[in-house]
């Protein structure tokens, strides 16, 4: 019996009601920018390239091999590309040569929230910034990696920003 066998699966929820662009609740808490997941949409379109801008907050998807950390490995952590926050490190981070960055665990819990995401006719895991509620990507379980969680968190590039280890120390 492996000592990973206890370590809880991820457990998505579904989205929460009103929490679509344009409710009332978001136009009021977005001009008091109490935290980055209140900011508006004009907002992320003037902080964000376009391309982040899609896949950020657009739940958009890199071209596989394209990104800039697919295959990099460099030893450090890996933050939210839109506010910053830790979610990864280079530690769980894994070649599962399939074209993005793979990851089997994030760096904490509750750094990363989990949403059912039934798009393309599949049900998948989609998983977001805890802070900010950007999209990074998706969670896979039971594809045969030898990682401890058997689950692959395939994450767009340009939803990351890596501070090597190196750089964290300046």
């Amino acid at each position: 019996m492996s000592i990973f066998s206890n370590k809880p699966k991820v457990t998505p929820v579904a989205a929460p009601a009103g929490s679509g662009a344009g409710s009332a609740t978001e136009g009021r808490t977005a001009q008091l920018g109490t935290s980055p997941a209140d900011k508006s949409d004009e907002q992320w379109r003037q902080e964000l390239t376009p391309e982040e801008y899609r896949v950020l907050r657009q739940a958009g998807t890199e071209r596989p091999y394209t990104g800039e950390y697919w295959d990099t490995h460099t030893a450090g952590v890996y933050q939210c590309r839109a506010c910053g926050s830790e979610l990864f490190t280079s530690q769980e981070k894994f070649d599962s040569h399939c074209g993005w960055p793979s990851f089997w665990a994030p760096l904490a819990d509750g750094t990363v929230k989990y949403i059912h995401d039934r798009t393309l006719g599949m049900e998948r895991v989609e998983v977001r910034c805890a802070n900010c509620d950007s999209h990074l990507g998706h969670v896979f379980e039971g594809e045969g990696y030898g990682t401890p969680t058997d689950q692959r968190y395939c994450i767009n590039s340009v939803s990351l920003k890596l501070v090597s280890t190196d750089d964290a120390g300046q």
